[in-house]
Formats: structure tokens, C-alpha cells, sequence
């Protein structure tokens, strides 16, 4: 078995991909998407915005892919080159055919896929787990990076088991009838459970046709994050089921030396989907 996630055949492939694009009609036009070709697999590519804007490198949470940025790509667009990449080993349209084993070759696929798009002074801006591979490149490439936005990333804590089951119980939770779903949103503080119907099928989809191998974001040991040298803006939410917040805040603000964090009050892990006005803001805010 290969040490990569796989679609769980060929049919679920293609009802997936079906989804993806109908969920990535919600971006913006004009928008171009392609394949890069990278030691460790095909990366795919969106790209929205000026030609000559400073560029904006969006990645990400764990289960996702590009379309998820579809709130952000508009208004970050207006006067940035946006990319947004479908990272490998996740439910998307990259196909994945060597395992990223660890923080270093992690690195070194991000930095091939950035000098392949020909970018340097990126800011990179990670959720979730992309949030992790962004800090992680923070530590391990930084090159190629201008400044890093994380929001509730992954990295500031070991993975807890109630981030799993907020996952399982959200899975359930799309099951039921949509009437629910506001309530179920409110008490689980998920967000994904409103999004409108073409989003939610893509989510449905994932979660039943990708099965992935890699595994969950390590956490960050203080000298790495004490090495950052870029600036970075950490958004956390109140109501994470990933970290906790204070803890997470205390960290960075204690360890990186370059840094702006705040605490989202109220706010769920599903941050961009449920305050997307003040997420592109801070992002845009130090541009």
C-alpha cells in the first residue's frame, strides 16, 4: 500500500471531482488553474488577481482543498496575485506519489512548489492544518516568504482527542435534516454545517471518497518556533476545538519573536468560514 492517501475508488474519484467543481464556481472571475509537476507529486493550482500584486499563498485546512477560500479570494484579489494550492495527501485535485516524511522534505515540496510558480517574498497564509505547514515552513524555508498569517493552526499543540471527535460529530451532524443544522452549528461551533449546498457536498464527499496517510501536525518545539525570523499573524478561535487558545496564545507570544496573535471571541475552529470579513482583514491588514 502505497504511504499516501488514495480515493477509495475509481467512481468516488469522479463524484468527488464532479463536487469540486461545482463548488469552485463560487470563486471569482477571471480565475486560472493547472498542474504542477513537483518531485513529490502533481500540485493543483488556482490563481486569482493582478499580475503584478505582491503575492498571497493560501493554504488549506486538514480534509479540504482550494475551493475552501472561496469566501477570501475576492477581496484579497483586488490588489494581490492569490494562489491557492491543493495540498497533497488531502481530498482534492493534487495527486500525491511520494510521502512527505517529515518537517524538512515537508519544506522542501512547499519551496519547489513556490519557486515553480516563480515567488519569492511570499505571504503565506495557512489554516488548520495548513496553518502547521506554514509555520513549518516558517522554520524549515523560510526563503521564500515575506510574512506568514496562521489561523487556529495546527503546530502550537499536540493534536487533542477532542479535536477528533468535534470531526465525528460533525460528520453526523450532515447527515441529519438541514433544519438542524443551525442549532447543531451553534452547539457544536461548526460552521461547515451552513454553508450552502454545493460547499456541503464537497465536504460530504471528502470526507466518504479520501481516505488519508499522513499524519496529524506535529507540534512545534519552542526552539523552532524561537528561530522564526519572518513576521507572523496567528488568529485563534474562542472556541477551538483544536487548541486552547489562551495556552496557544501565550506560546507564541512568548517564543516568536516577530509576532501579532489574537483570540477570535466565540469564534469556532471553522474561523474563515464563520467570521470571513475579519479573517481577510488581518490578512490584508499588514499588506
Amino acid at each position: 500500500m502505497e504511504p499516501y492517501g488514495r480515493f477509495v475508488s475509481d467512481t468516488a474519484r469522479r463524484a468527488f471531482l464532479a463536487a469540486y467543481d461545482r463548488a469552485l464556481l463560487a470563486w471569482p472571475e477571471p480565475r486560472t488553474s493547472w498542474d504542477l509537476e513537483t518531485r513529490f507529486g502533481s500540485v493543483h493550482v488556482h490563481r486569482y488577481g493582478p499580475a503584478d500584486g505582491t503575492p498571497i499563498v493560501l493554504l488549506h485546512g486538514a480534509a479540504g482543498n482550494a475551493t475552501n477560500w472561496y469566501p477570501h479570494v475576492a477581496a484579497l484579489g483586488v490588489h494581490h496575485q492569490v494562489f491557492a494550492l491543493d495540498t497533497l495527501d488531502e481530498p482534492n485535485r493534487s495527486v500525491a506519489r511520494q510521502a512527505l516524511t517529515g518537517p524538512d522534505q515537508t519544506a522542501s515540496w512547499l519551496d519547489e512548489t513556490l519557486g515553480l510558480l516563480g515567488l519569492d517574498a511570499v505571504h503565506l497564509v495557512g489554516f488548520s492544518y495548513g496553518g502547521y505547514l506554514a509555520l513549518n515552513q516558517a522554520v524549515h524555508g523560510p526563503d521564500r516568504l515575506r510574512r506568514v498569517t496562521v489561523i487556529d493552526p495546527g503546530g502550537l499543540a499536540t493534536v487533542p482527542a477532542r479535536f477528533y471527535l468535534s470531526m465525528l460529530a460533525g460528520a453526523f451532524a450532515m447527515i441529519l435534516p438541514r433544519r438542524w443544522h443551525p442549532w447543531l452549528s451553534r452547539a457544536l461551533a461548526q460552521r461547515a454545517l451552513l454553508e450552502p449546498p454545493d460547499q456541503l457536498a464537497l465536504i460530504k464527499a471528502a470526507a466518504t471518497s479520501f481516505r488519508t496517510r499522513r499524519p496529524a501536525a506535529r507540534r512545534l518545539t519552542d526552539d523552532e518556533l524561537r528561530s522564526i525570523r519572518v513576521p507572523v499573524r496567528v488568529l485563534l478561535a474562542g472556541r477551538s476545538v483544536l487548541l486552547d487558545p489562551q495556552r496557544a496564545l501565550d506560546r507564541v507570544r512568548a517564543l516568536i519573536p516577530d509576532v501579532r496573535a489574537e483570540i477570535v471571541p466565540g469564534a469556532g475552529h471553522g474561523l474563515p468560514l464563520e467570521q470571513p470579513g475579519l479573517v481577510t482583514a488581518r490578512i490584508l491588514a499588514d499588506d
